[in-house]
């Protein structure tokens, strides 16, 4: 099911699998830069915490045992990928790191979660199907 819908995209589960990951290393590194102060090793353990649980939950979802499955573990990738986004505009709007450092994850971040998004709509599209055989009885 995973397969289908990203290979209309061009892209193979194994494709975006090895991309999350990559953004979730990506985002290790940028974390080991972080200026240390309690509030910014805070932030910086959001940060990485939400790129690699992304990262594993994207994992997870290829290995869904259903389609129903499949979409639920999709959300879980959606969410934390789009929270690690979020902890990257606070490292950048509050000037702990530039935003020269930040703005790449970001974009990336980002387009991770709209071909998640996409992938989870698409599945969800293909599942749902008019009810054939509906019962004519109705009650009055």
């Amino acid at each position: 099911m995973a397969r289908r819908v990203l290979l209309r995209r061009g892209m193979t589960p194994e494709q975006l699998r090895a991309r999350t990951k990559k953004f979730a290393l990506d985002v290790l590194r940028l974390a080991k830069a972080v200026p240390q102060d309690p509030i910014n090793n805070e932030i910086a353990a959001q940060l990485t915490d939400a790129a690699s649980s992304g990262a594993a939950a994207y994992r997870s979802a290829c290995r869904a045992r259903s389609r129903a499955d499949f979409i639920y573990k999709l959300g879980n990738a959606i969410e934390e990928i789009d929270e690690a986004a979020f902890w990257l505009e606070i490292l950048s709007e509050s000037a702990i790191c530039a935003d020269s450092m930040t703005r790449p994850l970001w974009k990336e971040a980002d387009e991770l979660t709209r071909i998640l998004v996409r992938s989870r709509e698409t599945c969800r599209a293909n599942h749902q199907s008019p009810i054939k055989n509906q019962s004519q009885i109705t009650n009055r």
